[in-house]
């Protein structure tokens, strides 16, 4: 297993854990248990390396399987340029070398939304999709990922997007709808207003709707009125680990 040409290892680091697993990057399947270590507490960028180096131990891999891993940073040719959840030391870090160093091979390293999205568009709800694909995790922020044709444009803060005078997720992540406790209406209310806002920016031709909450997306994807087909997200927490060692192997 541990040769062949379709297998890369997924490393999502998140703000309360730090998962990895083997992949098949040809089926999007776990090759693996996923395995997990609770992100250390501060997220210190040393901290985080260890946990990442004490991982990948855990694999029976070649020196050229290739490894992925995803970050909730804006990540600007391997420098990280924001920390979501993570200790601030992150902001400006020379982050992908801080990885190849530890580990004595090269990575391949990318923003968490940006992974997740790119493995919604090859294995998950838009797999069959062309054109635009836009995926958003609603969840403590808003992530955002756009996929053109199955080319990942990285780096898209789209909650970050000013509407009535407000960073978007400030009002419509599903931590606003859990901090407020609003109804599945008086969120998707919200929603509209975000994914109308979104849809008249990009005209997508597909939406996808990742997160914790997607579980629940009967509840308000149904109540929102938009030109463009919205789905919930296919692969919850496995999409970040799967679209990293994606990414790694040059899918």
């Amino acid at each position: 297993m541990a040769k062949s040409k379709q297998m890369a290892v997924g490393v999502d680091i998140g703000g309360t854990g730090v998962k990895a697993a083997l992949v098949d990057v040809k089926s999007g399947e776990l090759l693996s248990d996923r395995e997990k270590i609770a992100t250390p507490e501060g997220g210190e960028p040393d901290a985080i390396r260890d946990v990442v180096v004490e991982l990948i131990e855990r694999f029976d891999i070649d020196d050229d399987t290739p490894i992925g891993v995803t970050f909730p940073a804006i990540v600007r040719h391997g420098r990280t340029m924001s920390a979501a959840n993570v200790s601030k030391a992150w902001i400006g870090l020379e982050a992908e070398q801080l990885f190849e160093d530890a580990l004595g091979r090269d990575i391949h390293f990318v923003n968490d939304a940006d992974a997740a999205g790119f493995a919604e568009d090859h294995y998950g709800a838009a797999k069959d999709a062309s054109g635009l694909v836009i995926l958003t995790t609603l969840g403590t922020g808003i992530g955002g990922a756009l996929i053109y044709n199955g080319v990942l444009i990285p780096n898209v803060e789209l909650g970050h997007l000013e509407l009535d005078g407000h960073d978007a997720e400030s009002r419509a992540a599903n931590s606003a709808r859990e901090r407020e406790e609003l109804s599945w209406e008086a969120w998707a209310a919200r929603l509209q207003r975000y994914y109308s806002h979104l849809e008249f920016i990009f005209s997508p031709d597909l939406f996808v709707v990742g997160g914790g909450v997607s579980k629940s997306s009967e509840q308000f994807l149904p109540l929102l009125d938009l030109k463009t087909p919205i789905v919930p997200a296919m692969l919850r927490n496995n999409a970040g680990i799967i679209g990293a060692a994606a990414l790694a192997r040059g899918v």
